[in-house]
């Protein structure tokens, strides 16, 4: 059966069916906990798909998640705040993209997990942050997620940590994540076809993991109930913890 080039290309791409499982993983884990994506989806892609690939493809497949989750978030987020961290991002992102372009592959798979390992780390430990955050401090960690989401693909770390080291419940944190990460997709596509680094074989790769994960992401908004805030954030930490394992670069030839 005749199909497009494009098409065609999307659909042969190495570990395909791997990819397919963890966006659909990762889809559950954002929707009911509103982060996730990236340190699952990430670590697993790493194995088969060129770091540029990467970015490309999670920052197209969270446009079309977030157009599902954001009526929602929209109303519970804090706005103001959300802003000024996308703001700090925009500014960040080329920096990311730049420092990309000149690295090794298998030096950014390692930062990945180095990156996701510290952050799960972190979490898990229950560290809490009990001061007064201001406005620069709020406008750093926008930053510092820019740069992590341009050279890694790894929008949400920063932002994770800065909200659930806090004090804010679930149904904020949750809400203003959606909403940062919404924002922060748009920053980087924007960057990204500005350099010309779309073109239709990434787009149609990003629609087909997208169909899954916009699926699952819905499973996992409908699933999300405040009351069961721990089990969320335990179920998340361990599939993070799986996909970090999986995609280290020491199980193939790469590392």
């Amino acid at each position: 059966m005749w199909m497009p080039e494009p098409l065609a290309a999307a659909l042969a791409t190495p570990g395909l069916p791997w990819l397919l499982l963890a966006i659909a993983v990762a889809g559950i884990v954002r929707g009911f906990s509103g982060f996730g994506t990236a340190l699952i989806f990430v670590p697993v892609a790493g194995i088969f798909l060129a770091p540029q690939v990467i970015v490309g493809v999670m920052m197209l497949t969270g446009l079309v998640s977030s157009a599902a989750l954001l009526p929602r978030a929209w109303g519970q987020a804090d706005r103001r705040e959300v802003g000024l961290l996308a703001f700090a991002a925009l500014l960040t992102v080329p920096l990311g993209l730049w420092l990309m372009s000149l690295s090794d592959p298998v030096l950014i798979r390692w930062c990945v997990a180095v990156i996701a390992t510290l952050t799960l780390a972190a979490l898990v430990s229950g560290w809490r942050f009990s001061g007064q955050v201001k406005g620069p401090q709020v406008a750093g960690v926008g930053a510092a997620a820019g740069v992590l989401g341009g050279l890694t693909g790894l929008t949400g770390p920063a932002v994770i940590l800065f909200y659930l080291a806090g004090q804010s419940a679930a149904q904020a944190v949750r809400a203003n994540t959606i909403l940062f990460l919404a924002a922060l997709d748009v920053v980087i596509v924007v960057n990204l076809l500005l350099k010309g680094a779309v073109d239709w074989a990434l787009v149609l790769l990003a629609l087909v993991l997208a169909v899954p994960y916009l699926v699952t992401s819905l499973l996992g908004q409908a699933l999300f109930d405040p009351r069961h805030e721990r089990l969320y954030r335990w179920v998340a930490y361990a599939v993070i913890a799986l996909a970090v394992l999986s995609g280290l670069p020491i199980w193939n030839n790469g590392g």
